[in-house]
């Protein structure tokens, strides 16, 4: 909120955002700081306006920056003034016939001592409640010392201390200091620092954040987030004793900044409000970000020059790159996702009055200090549909899209009323910035270098996989891993509803990739076409290999048709919700109506899941199955053997283990793939060989990125190199002995991968 230009200083306004109604005071122009703590006139300002508003849940002291005080601190000051209201209106402590005495000095007397008391419950409550048991106990005392006669001139007034007393005692304020008094001094208001403490928030933004750790907090953690030369958070990991989620600290720096910056920050931001892009500028955003970029960095130096305000070239980009972020971006959830650390984040409905989660790789799921406002809320939503091309209305109250900064990427979810009844919420999840691999998942001990090497064969062997799981599971991390063993001259068509797929970086790397953004199976009508539509379209554009993102809806039907008719040569691959083979099976012949024969097309199903630790709190992700799915029987794989496991996880080890099938060569997929290769049919010996070949080669590139030190060997660039390596080395060798043996591979693999190392040294 923004106060007009000739609002009274100290002015206060109730304004309803967000679903709750906050309290504003105007401080512009104060000559102080506003704080709660250090100035009891503040406090007794506040409960003053609260005397009057008690539905407020949060209030707001209005400056250069906004300083928040949150709904539990609000909630104590609400009790106060409640308590006043009590004693002044409804008891009336200070009327006649409560002083009621036969001396006229002593009613004087206890109006005054009563008169000081309830104005210090206003300003200083802790005091109030010492200063009220100080003239209890002195009028129990006075009591004591009059005759029979006299003493019922104390009764009545004792009862009504002891009342009050009582009243003050059981405020939630005293009862929360009173343990923390051991060292305080009557009239010291240091000690209410320990219940208030403002979030700071910049006049540019409408982002709350919680900016102090609190003092019983267990430090975990610390790191500092860079994004380039000029853009620096700190994050803190902590726990607090009573609390079993994690809490995650962050310290963007925009709330680091001096008063001058501030000040040219609030002053650019007024003026860029005017010259928002339009719609359509939105569907480019790295561009209309970059133009946003140099305009924000030439109005801060003009106005940093009219104002006498010297910036360096650090500080200038500094606060453009803010200044940018807080206009036509994201806020501070920009600056949570440039954390390499973070897998999800999730604001739930009611935003404003709720804490955003985040999952990190480390610690799992923690609570955030970044509390966003309504107006943040709104922005981005509008925002999101103009990237996105999709509605999102009370019609249309779901929206996938894609966020994308710099190399940065995340797919967004988002719901709203009605089927959010409290309100706009959003899911983010951060994809990795370079696609993942299978040695990067052997590093994470998702998989093992044998189901690794085995992988690789199999989509060498072009088969059709489903990679299933649950949500988080890390399915399509693997579909995009699994690409990337794709031989590049071959063509690949992706089709998805949401880009989350490696696309761009495999185009990056050579491949000969299209990708075809389908409509979302949650919409209905849109210019795009839909998912089934899509994938009968790739049979038409030619010779390919067919990636779906995800298999949800009607486009099943239209996959197994690619899978049975038109990519029988190449590789089809797909994710799909479910926890094992028999629950896919179930998903896709029952709720999503492929023929129980058409399923048969599907030649490996692998199951992704996160395992956890006995305590609960730790979840690791998984391969938990690599099945092949038979082709004898005719209506239940599960009941007929139709489904034969070739790897299983164990448990124990924590590693997937190859079943004795797999061992003893007794899996028909892998002999399909055998038939086709001269010199593999009927020699298991050799298949096998190449499995083991292609798992060695994954560890020893593992082994020598660790030695190293050199871990971007482990990256989509590097490891296509050295699939590509592998492939020309195998040819060569076949040409000489007839089949590419381990024995001879391997080496000649070694010495190119040594040569590179030592390259990539020099």
């Amino acid at each position: 909120m923004e106060f007009k230009e000739g609002t009274p200083l100290y002015a206060n306004e109730v304004v309803r955002e967000g679903g709750e109604d906050i309290l504003y005071f105007n401080f512009i122009g104060a000559p102080f700081v506003p704080d709660l703590v250090s100035d009891g006139r503040i406090m007794e300002m506040v409960i003053d306006a609260l005397i009057e508003n008690s539905n407020v849940s949060r209030i707001v002291f209005v400056q250069q920056k906004n300083y928040h005080y949150d709904f539990k601190e609000t909630s104590y000051l609400i009790e106060l003034a409640q308590l006043y209201t009590f004693f002044m209106r409804q008891e009336n402590i200070l009327s006649p016939n409560k002083l009621a005495s036969v001396d006229q000095r002593t009613t004087s007397k206890r109006y005054n001592e009563l008169f000081y008391i309830s104005n210090l419950v206003k300003n200083d409550p802790l005091l109030a409640y010492y200063e009220l048991q100080r003239v209890l106990i002195e009028t129990k005392i006075m009591r004591d010392k009059v005759n029979y006669q006299e003493k019922n001139n104390y009764v009545h007034y004792i009862y009504l201390l002891e009342k009050i007393f009582a009243m003050i005692s059981d405020t939630k304020l005293i009862k929360d200091l009173l343990p923390q008094t051991s060292e305080y001094n009557k009239g010291d208001r240091e000690i209410y620092y320990q219940i208030f403490s403002s979030d700071v928030t910049p006049n540019y933004t409408f982002t709350r954040l919680e900016a102090h750790l609190p003092k019983d907090s267990n430090i975990i953690d610390q790191y500092k987030i860079k994004n380039g030369d000029y853009d620096e958070s700190v994050v803190t990991i902590f726990m607090k004793e009573d609390e079993a989620k994690m809490r995650y600290h962050i310290i963007p720096p925009e709330y680091s900044l001096s008063e001058e910056h501030n000040l040219l920050l609030n002053l650019a931001k007024g003026v860029l409000v005017e010259h928002q892009p339009r719609a359509e500028e939105f569907t480019d955003t790295q561009r209309t970000r970059q133009v946003f970029f140099n305009i924000s960095r030439d109005l801060v130096r003009d106005l940093a020059y009219s104002k006498n305000i010297n910036l360096n070239f650090n500080e200038l980009n500094k606060l453009a790159t803010i200044l940018v972020r807080h206009t036509v971006g994201f806020g501070l959830i920009e600056v949570l996702l440039q954390d390499k650390n973070l897998q999800d984040v999730v604001l739930n409905a009611p935003i404003p009055q709720t804490p955003i989660f985040v999952r990190h790789q480390e610690y799992g799921e923690c609570s955030v200090n970044i509390l966003p406002s309504q107006e943040d809320v709104d922005s981005w939503a509008a925002k999101f549909r103009m990237i996105s091309g999709r509605p999102l209305d009370e019609a249309n109250p779901i929206l996938d899209t894609q966020l994308e900064i710099g190399n940065m990427s995340a797919r967004i979810a988002i719901i709203q009323q009605p089927l959010s009844p409290d309100g706009l919420a959003y899911a983010i999840r951060r994809h990795r910035e370079t696609p993942w691999t299978l040695p990067l998942f052997i590093q994470s001990k998702m998989i093992t270098p044998f189901a690794a090497g085995l992988m690789s064969f199999l989509i060498d062997g072009n088969r059709t996989l489903l990679v299933a799981g649950t949500r988080s599971s890390g399915k399509t991390s693997l579909l995009g891993s699994l690409m990337l063993e794709i031989i590049p001259k071959y063509r690949i068509i992706v089709l998805e509803d949401t880009l989350e797929l490696p696309v761009d970086a495999m185009r990056k790397l050579k491949y000969d990739i299209l990708r075809m953004k389908v409509r979302s199976s949650l919409l209905h009508t849109t210019t795009e076409i839909s998912a089934d539509e899509g994938i009968r379209t790739s049979l038409r554009l030619g010779d390919s290999s067919l990636i779906v993102g995800e298999v949800r809806s009607l486009e099943a039907k239209a996959l197994y048709e690619a899978m049975r008719v038109g990519a029988l040569a190449n590789v089809v691959a797909g994710t799909i919700h479910g926890a094992s083979p028999y629950g896919i099976f179930d998903r896709v012949v029952n709720d999503l109506e492929v023929p129980a024969t058409s399923f048969k097309a599907t030649d490996i199903i692998m199951v992704a899941n996160p395992i956890k630790s006995p305590d609960g709190l730790h979840s690791w992700k998984r391969v938990l199955q690599i099945t092949e799915v038979r082709k004898h029987w005719k209506n239940d794989p599960e009941i007929e053997k139709g489904f034969v496991d070739l790897m299983k996880f164990n448990i124990e080890k924590d590693q997937l283990e190859p079943s004795d099938d797999l061992i003893n060569g007794d899996s028909e997929v892998i002999k399909a793939i055998a038939s086709n290769v001269k010199g593999w049919a009927g020699n298991w010996d050799a298949i096998y060989d190449n499995i083991l070949l292609r798992g060695r080669i994954k560890e020893e590139l593992l082994n020598v990125a660790i030695k190293t030190k050199k871990l971007d060997l482990l990256e989509a660039e590097f490891s296509t190199l050295s699939n590509n390596a592998f492939h020309r080395i195998s040819d060569e060798v076949r040409k000489e002995i007839g089949l590419p043996m381990s024995e001879r591979v391997f080496p000649e693999w070694q010495k190119w991968l040594n040569q590179k190392v030592k390259g990539k040294s020099l």
